[in-house]
């Protein structure tokens, strides 16, 4: 698994980890059901500790992202885009971000293009 880290980013590294799924996720790198790498392997390649992934693991599998068993390790939840309580929080965040952008002076067109292009590239 290719994860980018910043090591200098104001970003916690499980957050950068948890984020790199997500987008990995939604850009079909990774697919439902697909097994992840155990938290040791990730740790080792990524050069953090077994407990920042951990924790990045924690919250992925609390948001729905992930299903974890002690047997078979963790991986992508095959019913990821079915929740709609996921839906749901996903739009709460987005008003935030929304909300932010516009406190940035964003224009509507310029959000609009930003999104459309980052979800193109998620195609």
């Amino acid at each position: 698994m290719l994860l980018e880290l910043d090591f200098s980013s104001d970003i916690p590294i499980y957050m950068q980890i948890r984020n790199s799924i997500v987008v990995g996720i939604a850009g079909g790198e990774l697919r439902a059901g697909e097994k992840l790498p155990t938290i040791r392997g990730l740790a080792d390649e990524a050069g953090v500790n077994m407990m920042t992934v951990n924790k990045a693991y924690s919250l992925l599998k609390q948001e729905g992202y992930i299903i974890t068993d002690r047997r078979n390790g963790a991986y992508v939840n095959p019913n990821i885009n079915s929740p709609q309580a996921q839906k749901e929080e996903q739009i709460k965040k987005l008003k935030l971000v929304i909300s932010e952008i516009k406190l940035n002076g964003v224009t509507e067109e310029e959000f609009l293009n930003i999104c459309r292009e980052i979800f193109q590239e998620k195609e």
